[in-house]
């Protein structure tokens, strides 16, 4: 919540903490700022619109340009041009003050219904990079690679499903000498199919595209 009325804003939070709804309170509107660019874990923002150092309506679209979280204005200006400014500046709601906290919590529950509902499902991939180990997992298991199989896997990852070409494995690699032939990457791809098969044989996970290269399905 970025909030100056940290009066109001404690009357909230404490409303809210029984519903399972956890508040930050911010009263600085560039300080919230900042903290929207660093955590990506809010699930909704309780906007104020009369703020010091720059109106809530100004600070609706710096908000966009770092984050696509719902936003609902509670703000004691009932003025209709700010309401449209505020949703065509990208607010999903508008509540005017004073109002009942019960209401801005069906309103926040009903906002979150929705965006669970439009957000499509995410599938978790099979393959998991952590670069700073130089470790790649494959369904939760660590896979035993040499340097250069660890290259040729990695950027199979980071194409996500995009064809790479032979020639790019050691382009790309510093583990692989720049005088190794096609052949000896088609050895190293079937290096690492043996690898994965020894967790899951059911499919092959890479794919030879004819005359290009390989591709990694997930």
């Amino acid at each position: 919540m970025i909030e100056d009325d940290l009066e109001l804003a404690e009357i909230i939070t404490n409303y809210l903490r029984p519903f399972d709804m956890e508040i930050t309170t911010i009263d600085s509107p560039f300080r919230g700022l900042s903290e929207l660019e660093i955590t990506k874990d809010y699930e909704l923002l309780i906007l104020d619109l009369t703020l010091p150092e720059i109106d809530g309506l100004e600070l609706i679209p710096k908000i966009r340009n770092v984050s696509n979280i719902p936003i609902i204005i509670s703000s004691a200006r009932d003025d209709i041009l700010d309401k449209v400014m505020g949703l065509e500046r990208g607010a999903d709601d508008y509540l005017p003050k004073p109002y009942n906290p019960r209401e801005l919590e069906a309103r926040i529950r009903a906002i979150l219904k929705r965006i669970k509902k439009d957000k499509p499902e995410q599938k978790s991939k099979v393959f998991e990079l952590k670069e700073k180990e130089m470790q790649i997992f494959f369904k939760q298991n660590p896979l035993n690679l040499t340097l250069g199989e660890y290259d040729i896997l990695k950027l199979l990852i980071q194409r996500d499903g995009g064809v790479v070409a032979r020639e790019d494995f050691i382009y790309s690699s510093e583990n692989i000498e720049d005088d190794s032939s096609l052949k000896n990457i088609d050895v190293m791809i079937s290096r690492i199919r043996q690898k994965i098969a020894t967790i899951d044989k059911s499919k092959t996970y890479v794919r030879a595209i004819r005359g290009i290269g390989y591709q990694l399905s997930q």
